[in-house]
This record gives C-alpha cells, structure tokens and sequence, in this order.
C-alpha cells in the first residue's frame, strides 16, 4: 500500500468522506482504515479512465458483432442459393448410380459432422472477412477487503460504491444471501427459457420465413442457425453471470463494477456458483471490489470442490488486490458508549426486563398509530410469511417464529425491507442442541444490518454469552446445510456442474468443523458485532 499522505483526496471519493467524517467526529481515526480508503481513492481514479476505454471497445465490438451477423447471414444466403440451384437443375441430370453412391456417402458420414465442418469453414471465411475480434481494454485490478468483525470493511467499501455512480454505468452492491438468491432466480429463469424452446426459435429464425426458397432449403437455414445456437449456448452460470449486472443487457457500452458484501463459501453450492459467475465476470471485465472476515485461501478450509476453489482463487489473485483491514478494534462494539442512552437490549429474561420490553413496544407502537395487526409480505420464489404483530414499519415475533421453523435469508430480506423496528422476545442460550435455529438466527441478524433496521430484543443471556458453543446435542440433518440462503426444507438445488456437483458431502475435516461448532462460533462473533 501506498501511503495515504502521498495521495491527492478525489473530491466527493472515499478518502475525502472519510477524512470528513474523522474530522467530524464521526469516526475515529484509523490508519489501517485510511490506507484503504486512500487504495478505494486510486482505484475510482483508474475506472474513470477504464469507463472511457469500455464505452469505445463496446462500441467497437457492437460494430463487429453486427458486421459479423450480416456477413454470416450473406454466406448462408450463397450456401441456400447453391443447393435450391443444385437441388432443380442439376439434380435432375444426375443418372441413377450417382444418387446412389451420393446416397451411399452421405449415410457414411457421421450425424453432424457434415454441419460441424460447414460451420468451422463458415467461421474461417468470416474471420477473413471481418476480422479478428476488438481487443478488450485491460482492467484496473479490484480491491479484496478482510479482516476482523466491526473493522470497517463493508462501510469503506459503501463510500466507494456511492462515489461511483455517475462515474460507472454498470455497477451492482450484493450481500452474500442476496446474491445466492438472485443466482437462483437466474438459474430458474434460464431453465425456464431454455425449456421453452419453440418460442425462442419462432423469434430467433424469422428472418428466414419470408426468404425466396422452397421449404427445404429454409429447413436447412434453420437446422444451421438451431446448430450455431447450440454451439453458442452458455453453461448454466455464464448465463447468470452476464444478468448480474442487468443495466449491462439493455446498454452494453461502459465498465461495469461489482461490489460483493460478506463472501463465504458455506457449502459447495456457494463455492460453484461463486466460482462459475465471478470468474466469467472477472474474465469479461468487470471489477470486484469485496470484504470477507477471511483471506481468499482461508475462505475453503473444509476443502469442498478443491479444484474448482482453486480456480477461483487463482483468478481472484489475477484481478483484485488483498488487503487486510488490520485494526483489531471492533467499532461497532463502541457506538453505544459513545453517547447512546436508549436500551434496545433486554436480559435476563425476568418480570422487570419484560416489563421494560413491553413498555418500549407500547412507546414505539403509539408514536406510528398503534393499530397493530397481523399481515402478509411477499417473499422471493412465489412464497410470503405472515407477520403476527405487525404496526407501521414495525413488526413483533417471538425467537421461535422466527428461527424455530423452516423458514430462511428470503424470509428474513423480506422482513427487513418491510420494517424499520423489529421486537424479538424470548431469545434463547444457543447451544449445539439449537445449531439449526442459531444459524438462522446469525442470517436474521445479517440481513437486519444489511436493510439497517433496529433490533430490540428481550433474552435470556447477555450478547456475549448468548451461544454456547460447547454444550452437546445430538446430530442434525446435514442435508439442512445445503444452503442456508433458502427456505429450509426445500427441494434439492440442481447440479450446476458436472464437475460441482452440488449434492457431494464435506470433507472429513469439513465434517468435523460443522459438527463442532467452529462455523457457528465465528458467524456468531458477525452477529453479535452487528
């Protein structure tokens, strides 16, 4: 890292907002959090640049793409133009033998080939004629933020994502769950198209309807244009990949930018698809700017899909920089000694912290109109979850509602983007016993700092003390791990992979982690720190 002093602030960039909010009082000052600011500086200063040089090779590439198309459709007009001549004159002169022995090699020929070796000698004239593709502009490398809970990371990584707009056409801001969700409704949507195969070639092949050919002929025009389709059809993930980023698919021209809150590799579903979809977007231009409580080469110990995990780092360390956030401050942990009054954290569970717990409900409930009733929200996937208590943004449960059923992160998004207060009671000591419901409770937790809502809770044990990790319990449904982003209890996710299949176990040491409690320990050191 360059030192921070030697970089002149970009007005309106992250170094200059945080040098502002330090000087106001804010934040504190924090060397390691001003080092990265000042690297997030340098790179919004290298994509304004990078936004110029993608606009003009998009440019470039739509001009090609489209001479290519033209070029290709013209070749396979001479091809039809040949065999309608061949099939009426010549044909016809041809004895008896010579149908015969054509016959003979034609059925000779392995299916396919023949259209294999048209197409390859169709793409050798286009190449010729059109020329080689536009050369891409290099990208600037992306930024791969970890380090300690409460260090900074997501926050610098925010004034960054805001200081771009209007610098970058293309840019997304995921939180881990958001992100496998939205991979799922991709992959669901591709399927669905894929699956519906008339409609896509009714609109992909109308240009040959109104040809002057005879039906045969405009047989074989669609038979090539089904075989280019095919050979251009993307696996499942590269299709997703190139919807992440959705402003990308109405206007191509631009640098595109994606910042990726929280990365995890929690089971081999999250390892596949994170490596199918940042490796193609990585490999297409796109920057990453990310944080992690973790290293890249940590972010793996179980050792799940080895292969494809090493793929992804390897193109992580040829595209984004790693730097540590290396305070060992949790900040978060100090915003209620800085001035804060108000108690949203009740325990123990007793008649005086009940009785304060409802009182707070009352004063909060009052202020928004006090008209509480029970409502329905919508939820990703078709679904919705009922809200019991429900008043103007605010919303009331008890622990077991919500972590005790098969509900999951599209439940809790949804929850939190429909309330800006949520009261939970009853909160539990988390032991083995309970892993199942304490996991879910972690991803509550996440998304309800993720959409910035307020937590008042009522618990039996203080924040520190509130999972306990070595208490013993029986063994749980493993298959209940698959992916904690969904609702519990769902059907198995398809195979995205022959290669990752997503229905393979752990690894021994994998295993032993999960049964023991480390996952839950760290996520649970996240929750209590948001």
């Amino acid at each position: 890292l360059h030192d921070a002093a030697d970089h002149r602030p970009k007005p309106g960039g992250p170094l200059t907002l945080y040098r502002d909010l330090v000087s106001q009082g804010k934040l504190r000052h924090d060397v390691y959090q001003e080092n990265v600011a000042s690297e997030l500086d340098s790179l919004l200063g290298r994509l304004e640049r990078y936004e110029m040089e993608m606009e003009d090779y998009h440019t470039k590439l739509s001009m090609w793409d489209s001479t290519r198309e033209n070029e290709r459709r013209r070749l396979l007009l001479e091809e039809a133009e040949d065999k309608q001549h061949d099939g009426v004159w010549i044909d016809e002169k041809r004895g008896f033998l010579d149908k015969l022995i054509s016959r003979k090699r034609r059925a000779n020929i392995e299916p396919g080939v023949g259209r294999w070796v048209s197409y390859l000698n169709r793409e050798r004239k286009l190449d010729n004629l059109v020329g080689q593709k536009p050369v891409a502009p290099v990208a600037p490398k992306g930024l791969y933020l970890y380090g300690n809970v409460g260090s900074g990371k997501t926050m610098l990584m925010d004034m960054f994502y805001g200081a771009t707009e209007g610098v970058i056409k293309h840019r997304r801001r995921f939180h881990f769950h958001e992100a496998m969700l939205e991979i799922h409704d991709h992959m669901h949507d591709v399927w669905k198209r894929r699956d519906d195969g008339k409609s896509m070639e009714s609109s992909a092949f109308s240009w040959i309807s109104g040809l002057p050919f005879d039906a045969k002929i405009k047989e074989w025009l669609i038979g090539e244009e089904k075989y280019k389709q095919d050979k251009h059809q993307k696996h499942i993930l590269l299709a997703v990949a190139d919807k992440f980023l959705v402003d990308r698919q109405a206007n191509k021209c631009g640098a595109s930018i994606l910042c990726f809150d929280e990365i995890q590799t929690i089971d081999v579903f999250a390892i596949v698809a994170l490596s199918g979809i940042l490796s193609r977007l990585l490999s297409t231009g796109t920057v990453l700017v990310a944080t992690s409580n973790k290293a890249p080469e940590d972010l793996n110990q179980d050792g799940m899909q080895r292969e494809i995990f090493l793929e992804l780092l390897s193109k992580l360390d040829e595209t984004c920089n790693k730097i540590l956030v290396g305070t060992e401050t949790d900040y978060r942990r100090l915003i209620p000694t800085d001035g804060s009054t108000q108690i949203h954290y009740y325990w123990p569970t007793n008649p005086d912290t009940r009785s304060m717990f409802e009182a707070m409900w009352h004063d909060i409930t009052n202020q928004t109109g006090g008209n509480i009733t029970a409502v329905t929200i919508p939820v990703m996937f078709g679904r919705s979850i009922e809200i019991p208590q429900s008043c103007s943004g605010v919303a009331r449960f008890d622990f077991e509602y919500l972590c005790g059923r098969p509900v999951g992160a599209a439940d809790y998004i949804a929850i939190a983007r429909n309330y800006h207060t949520i009261f939970i009671s009853d909160l539990p000591a988390m032991s083995m016993k309970i892993r199942d419901k304490a996991r879910r409770f972690i991803t509550l937790i996440d998304e309800m700092y993720n959409h910035h809502c307020r937590l008042i809770c009522l618990a039996t044990l203080p924040i520190d003390n509130l999972f306990q990790g070595t208490e013993e319990g029986p063994l749980f449904d493993l298959e209940s791990f698959q992916f904690e982003t969904e609702a519990e209890g769902s059907k198995l996710r398809r195979d995205v992979s022959a290669e990752g299949n997503v229905g393979a176990g752990p690894s021994t040491r994998g295993l032993v982690s999960m049964l023991s409690g480390q996952e839950e320990m760290f996520a649970f050191q996240r929750a209590v720190s948001n």
